[in-house]
């Protein structure tokens, strides 16, 4: 029997498209910026990092995503029955850099390639990262493996914060409703009955300035 943990979050979606997107680094590091932590790990709330994060624009009909993520993922679930390993275990061998086998290679690779269709389907092809082993935090402790992970340089990863950032600003400009103001002018007539006329001007509709840092985005349909 099976007992999951409250904190289990699960994406009930059946399409690679949003597969490809929530499991590509991008995710990843918005996931991390926003989240807290949680031992070693993160606490992944999908109030904060999912319903803020800014999807590409028609993700749900981009064929180069759809593709990178069937590849990953049906991939990793082969991988993972071969060798009779879990989650934890797979990515232990993926983010650790003595590990020189064939089909962890391939792993790095398809992942660096659903990356790049991400980024793509975000327009961003001027950005071309290559992926390094960098530690997260220095251990002190010499007896506990050293948090290697297979990641972006740092420049890479502050640039797609940076405009993530940027885009969910965008998108909560977008989506923050108008409001209209109605402004009364009265203007006055020499006429010898010596009436006043007013007049009413609508001013013109202006985005909120007391916005929320962050927008939100549907969630895929079933």
């Amino acid at each position: 029997k099976t007992v999951f943990s409250e904190q289990l979050v699960i994406f009930p979606v059946d399409v690679d498209h949003a597969f490809a997107v929530l499991q590509s680094r991008a995710h990843e590091l918005w996931a991390r910026f926003f989240s807290s932590s949680l031992g070693d790990g993160l606490r992944y709330t999908p109030s904060d990092c999912f319903e803020t994060f800014p999807m590409p624009l028609d993700w749900e009909n981009n064929k180069a995503l759809e593709k990178a993520g069937e590849a990953y993922y049906t991939y990793r679930a082969e991988l993972m029955v071969r060798h009779n390993e879990g989650m934890t275990q797979t990515y232990n061998r993926f983010h650790d850099p003595e590990e020189l086998s064939e089909d962890i290679f391939h792993l790095r690779d398809l992942h660096d390639a659903m990356d790049r269709a991400v980024l793509d389907a975000y327009g961003w092809d001027d950005l071309q990262p290559e992926c390094t082993f960098l530690l997260e935090y220095e251990e002190e402790d010499t007896k506990k493996k050293k948090p290697w992970r297979y990641r972006w340089p740092e420049a890479i990863h502050d640039e797609v914060l940076a405009r993530l950032l940027d885009l969910n600003q965008t998108r909560a400009l977008e989506e923050a409703p108008p409001t209209t103001k109605t402004s009364k002018k009265t203007t006055s007539t020499n006429s010898s009955t010596n009436k006043s006329k007013k007049k009413t001007k609508a001013s013109h509709q202006q985005p909120t300035t007391e916005l929320p840092l962050l927008a939100s985005i549907k969630p895929p349909n079933d």
